[in-house]
This record gives C-alpha cells, sequence and structure tokens, in this order.
C-alpha cells in the first residue's frame, strides 16, 4: 500500500547528522550515503524531524493560497489553535473576518464541530466496555497506534474528527442555500501540524475525506496579522461564520481542553509523542485499566505547539485559555442550541465507514520459515553488537541496525565498534602473515654470501 506523507525531506540541506534519527518516535529516518532516508511505512507525520533538525532539512508540503481557485465556493475551517497565534486582545472574530478577505465565501468554526464530537463522546464512553477509549483527534497519534502499537487499534474512539465533521456539515448547508453540487464547494483546513495534512490526503477510519484541503497556520498568520492591523476604515469585507464555536470547543486547541470539553470523570490529558509513547505502554501493560477517556496529542502542549504554528506554545496556551474562558464564550443563544441539537441528531456524521486497521511495519521476509531464520539471526546479530545505540551507523539504535542487516539494508561493519574490530583483526592477521612469510631466493643468497664475507676475515 502507497502512504501520503506531508514531511518531505530536502537532500540539498541535509548534512547526514542523526538529530533526526535519535528523536523519531517510530525508528522510520535512517542515514545511508550521509542523508537522511525516511522509511515510508513506519513514518507517522508527527513532525519531530521537521522540529529537531538543525538545517531544516525536513519539510511540511502542505496546500498553497492557489488550491482555492479549483472550487467554486471556497469555505475556511480554522482550528481552534489559531486563534491563540495572535497577540492578546485579537478575538476569532476578527481572525475569521480576516479570513474572509483572504478569499474564503464562507468560513465553518472547527471548534464548533469540536463541541458536537464532545457531546458524542461522552455518549460513546458511557456505552463502550473497551477501557480506555483513546482519542481520535490527532491523526500521529493514531497512526503511531497503527505502527508501533497494533494491539490497540480498538482502543481508538471510534468517532470522526471536529474538522471532518465540520466540513460534512457546512457542505450540506452551503449546498442548499447556493444550489451548487457539493464537488463544486471546497473546505480546506487551517492546520497547525503535518499529521493533520496528511489525514485530508489519506485519512484513517472514512474512506475518504470530506476536507478537500490543509493550509498551513504558518502561511495564513502574516496575511490575517497584517488585515488585523490595518486601520478599521481599511476593512473591505466583513463575514461571519456559518457556525461558531464555545469556549470548551475553542480549548481543543490545547492540551487538557478537549477533556475539559468532554467533561466526564476518570480522563487523563498527555502531550508529546514521547510522553504518549509511554502511556500506550502503560496501557498494553492492562495499567490503566481503571481510566475511561485518554487524550492523546503528539505536540507538547497541544495543537498549539504544532510545527506549523508560529508563536511560542507557552504563550499560545495561556492566549488559549483565556480565550476559552471569556464571559462571552460560556453562554449559547436558543438558536445555537437548538441547531447544535439538529446536528447532533446527525449521526452518519460522526461514526468511522471503515474500521482503523495496524500498519505493518516489519516484514523481515514473506516466507513464514525464512522470517524465523532471520529472526534468530537477528537476535544474535544483536547480542554482538556493542549495545550503545549511538547512532553512528545511521540507524536509531542497535536493534534497528540488526533489522537493517538481516533485511540485506545495511551491513555489520556499519558499526564503527565493529567496523574496529574487524580491522584490528586483520591487521594482526597481517602481522602473523607478514612473519610467516618464507625469505625470497635472492634474500637467502645474500644472506649466504655475507656470512662467507665476514667467516673469511
Amino acid at each position: 500500500m502507497q502512504y501520503f506523507h506531508s514531511v518531505h525531506l530536502i537532500e540539498s540541506k541535509c548534512k547526514g547528522c542523526v538529530n533526526c534519527i535519535k528523536r523519531c518516535p517510530t525508528e522510520a529516518i535512517r542515514v545511508r550515503d550521509g542523508k537522511a532516508n525516511i522509511l515510508e511505512t513506519r513514518c507517522i507525520d508527527c513532525g519531530e524531524c521537521v522540529r529537531i533538525c538543525p538545517n531544516k532539512a525536513k519539510d511540511v508540503v502542505a496546500d498553497g493560497l492557489e488550491i482555492l481557485e479549483n472550487f467554486q465556493h471556497k469555505i475556511a475551517l480554522p482550528a481552534p489553535a489559531l486563534y491563540g497565534q495572535f497577540r492578546e486582545g485579537t478575538t476569532p472574530e476578527q481572525v475569521i473576518t480576516a479570513l474572509f478577505q483572504l478569499g474564503f465565501d464562507d468560513v465553518m468554526d472547527v471548534a464548533y464541530a469540536a463541541d458536537l464530537v464532545a457531546a458524542k463522546t461522552r455518549k460513546i464512553i458511557q456505552q463502550t466496555k473497551v477501557k480506555p477509549l483513546i482519542s481520535s483527534a490527532c491523526p500521529a497519534v493514531v497512526r503511531l497506534i497503527q505502527v508501533r502499537f497494533p494491539n490497540l487499534v480498538e482502543h481508538i474512539a471510534p468517532v470522526v474528527t471536529p474538522m471532518e465533521v465540520a466540513s460534512m456539515l457546512v457542505k450540506a448547508e452551503v449546498s442548499k442555500r447556493t444550489g451548487l453540487k457539493e464537488s463544486e464547494i471546497g473546505t480546506f483546513f487551517i492546520s497547525p501540524c503535518p499529521g493533520k495534512v496528511s489525514a485530508v490526503k489519506q485519512p484513517a477510519g472514512t474512506e475518504k475525506a470530506y476536507v478537500d484541503g490543509a493550509i498551513s497556520i504558518s502561511l495564513v498568520f502574516p496575511l490575517i496579522r497584517e488585515i488585523i492591523s490595518r486601520p478599521e476604515s481599511d476593512e473591505q469585507a466583513v463575514g461571519k461564520a456559518i457556525r461558531t464555536g464555545s469556549g470548551l470547543g475553542i480549548g481543543w486547541g490545547r492540551a487538557g481542553g478537549e477533556n475539559l470539553s468532554i467533561g466526564a470523570d476518570k480522563h487523563l490529558a498527555v502531550d508529546g509523542i514521547h510522553n504518549v509513547i509511554n502511556i500506550l505502554d502503560d496501557i498494553e501493560c492492562g495499567k490503566l485499566a481503571e481510566i475511561n477517556y485518554i487524550e492523546a496529542q503528539a505536540c507538547v502542549g497541544g495543537c498549539v505547539g504544532g510545527v506549523l504554528t508560529v508563536e511560542n506554545p507557552f504563550i499560545t496556551r495561556r492566549r488559549q485559555r483565556m480565550l476559552a474562558s471569556s464571559p462571552a464564550r460560556q453562554e449559547m443563544t436558543e438558536e445555537q442550541v437548538a441547531r447544535m441539537r439538529d446536528d447532533l441528531a446527525k449521526d452518519r456524521l460522526y461514526v468511522f465507514d471503515k474500521p482503523i486497521t495496524p500498519r505493518p511495519m516489519l516484514k523481515l521476509d514473506d516466507d513464514m520459515a525464512l522470517a524465523i531464520q532471520k529472526l534468530a539471526t537477528l537476535e544474535k546479530i544483536v547480542e554482538e553488537l556493542p549495545g550503545l545505540d549511538c547512532g553512528s551507523c545511521g540507524a536509531p539504535n542497535c536493534r534497528a541496525l540488526a533489522e537493517d542487516v538481516v533485511r540485506g539494508l545495511a551491513s555489520e561493519t556499519d558499526c564503527v565498534f565493529r567496523l574496529r574490530e574487524r580491522v584490528q583483526l586483520l591487521a594482526e592477521e597481517l602481522l602473523l602473515a607478514a612473519a610467516a612469510v618464507p625469505p625470497s631466493m635472492g634474500t637467502a643468497r645474500n644472506n649466504t654470501e655475507q656470512n662467507e664475507t665476514s667467516t673469511s676475515s
């Protein structure tokens, strides 16, 4: 199967350092011939390599604003994390107005869809016997489970992400209002991370994505900031979002906000991909059976810490909290309550239409007997390697190098310590061989003549 990845290597900038291979949570990167190589089957598009690379040799390929021209009606789907990127005092309404001025015909607040998904998730938690359920909101975490924790796929909450729900709702409404076909209406998520970009292009749990494109926050941020900073008299367009979310929906942009929105007890929130791995290890060991729900986000701080954001995540987390707790966002009008009730009744919007399945990560051989033999060889190589996990071989650790060796992708002498041992043995063998070489005839005759001369004298 072919996998879409939004994270790409810029080979001309790569200097072959091992920063990325040591940080990758799924061991998806190798350094070979002085350049990093991303393994397609293992990459989860979490963006850790983008974050850590000192040479900026990793890039996220998202859509540009030119994609808007492919549709007659263009709708922006701003992630809740977008609002916290701007200076204190900037309201979501100002950001939404700026999106209209960037060329969008409508805006659908994803925070509103987050409110809906929270309500559906609350009901699923009450009904399911699987514990703990793991949030499906972060696509990098979903892919992490598929790749590294395949036994936990049944723990993923079977509910569609807020951006997909927002897209399905707004397309149906705009189509009814304008008479356009849904295929003529484009929805574009303003994304804080590469995981969401990949989820738009190749979703998990649904046959197709209902979002038509993903535009990075880092692309639209300077454009929105410029519009917001203009004098009020210069504003040429003002628009209101088709739906606006509550403070709880906006809170999904930061770690812990999803749990707060769902509102039940026995929940746990974890952020940062390596912290998530520790929690998933505990779930596999049966340590968290008393927990009902786990909000897991790959980026530290939640979506506000995504690699496609622009502000310091600690600052934006505070701004996000202030926006979420604003008194103006705590009360909903009767009309808003009625709309939410109607939208919650559309059950088909929230359920997966296909199961999330594990992704094969390591396959030593198609033939089972040969695979078992190779596994035995792998274990033997691991024992012979130094176990330092230094990364000098271009693999993240000694076991990963052993895997590459049995798959024919590397050699044991890629390990500098094994190479040094081989060179040392070779040098010793050469010395022993030199001592054992018989003297040549010419050398023997010269030695005899010298001995006779010294005897006669």
